[in-house]
């Protein structure tokens, strides 16, 4: 099957092309890349696709994209999560583990695993837990799940009250090259908040969620990454105050080589 998708707006940052320009794609693969209106007549086309006025762009990766399989399937179902991600350009998916049963068990992410890749359409990419239950109280075997295929380990929207945990799991992953995926919350300043806390909230009768339950839990993180030098991804972060925290630590990182914290819009 050979593909010509012309005239489209091409964004591919890894390759800093953000211009009008023509596809030419066999087999699935990119053979070439022209400018519009510049024929390839070596090039013999099953279909060609006007692409004026689109953008045509890598797969999007989702970073936080619940699945609902294991549990939760009469809210969906691996099937239609993947079909609306294919048909909305999201060819790669990260899925957190608060699934029931939680993703701690090596079996459940083998299945997981299998299920998607005989849909074969987008890529999953599943995140073990990183506490048993998502209890933030004993540590999973981090080792077992990556050999399932877990990419990183998280506790989904779960704080870990306690951080003697928290920095265990963070020496642990360290030791081994793995990625902790963290929400920065405090778990007493955020608990049962609905909102974040200010006047619209007071009005609305919500319980809010205060900025500093996000800058507290940050701060914990970088003093935890310095320590232990893991590498975490900060996912959700909801403030001006906790974004400006992260671009000085990133610096201070920098400067020290240090492991750098990254952050994932999820």
């Amino acid at each position: 099957m050979k593909l010509h998708i012309q005239n489209g707006r091409l964004i591919d940052p890894a390759n800093g092309i953000d211009a009008i320009r023509d596809l030419y794609i066999a087999e699935g693969k990119i053979v070439a890349i022209r400018e519009a209106g510049q024929t390839w007549p070596d090039f013999a086309s099953n279909r060609t696709i006007d692409a004026a006025g689109l953008v045509v762009a890598p797969g999007f990766v989702d970073l936080s994209a619940r699945l609902r399989e294991p549990g939760y399937e009469y809210k969906a179902t691996l099937e239609s999560e993947m079909e609306a991600a294919m048909h909305g350009g999201v060819t790669s998916l990260v899925c957190p583990p608060d699934t029931d049963p939680v993703l701690e068990e090596p079996g459940l992410v083998e299945m997981l695993k299998y299920r998607a890749k005989s849909l074969n359409q987008a890529h999953v990419y599943p995140l073990g837990a990183l506490t048993v239950g998502l209890k933030g109280e004993t540590l999973t075997e981090m080792a077992e799940l990556t050999e399932a295929g877990c990419v990183g380990f998280s506790q989904a929207a779960e704080p870990i009250l306690d951080t003697v945990v928290l920095l265990r799991a963070m020496q642990y992953a360290k030791t081994f090259g793995y990625s902790v995926w963290l929400r920065p919350q405090d778990g007493y300043l955020s608990r049962n908040g609905l909102a974040h806390g200010g006047p619209v909230a007071a009005r609305l009768g919500l319980a809010g969620i205060p900025t500093i339950a996000e800058t507290i839990a940050l701060n914990t993180i970088f003093e935890l990454v310095r320590v232990t030098g893991a590498r975490v991804h900060l996912c959700r972060m909801s403030s001006a105050a906790g974004l400006e925290l992260v671009r000085s630590a990133k610096k201070r990182a920098c400067r020290s080589r240090a492991t750098s914290v990254r952050i994932t819009s999820t």
